[in-house]
């Protein structure tokens, strides 16, 4: 909702809510991958660890441009 000047009056605006939403489930993800990772350390397969490990640092690597994204969005409104 937008007042007359055109400033949202909610807390946040829906591209900020996006952002955080996409960045809260990056870090679920790394989260889990981590699991899977000793999943995969107790059954001796090394292969697994490593594509858990290669998954879980692009979702790191994407989880920091999400970061800098919004750190924009929320300094000046949008990119």
């Amino acid at each position: 909702m937008t007042t007359g000047n055109g400033h949202s009056q909610q807390p946040i605006s829906n591209l900020e809510y996006d952002f955080i939403t996409v960045l809260h489930n990056k870090a679920e993800a790394v989260k889990a991958y981590e699991h899977y990772i000793k999943d995969a350390q107790e059954v001796n397969s090394q292969p697994c660890v490593e594509l858990f490990q290669k998954l879980r640092q692009s979702e790191i690597e994407q989880a920091q441009e999400i970061r800098h994204h919004l750190q924009e969005v929320m300094q000046h409104g949008k990119m």
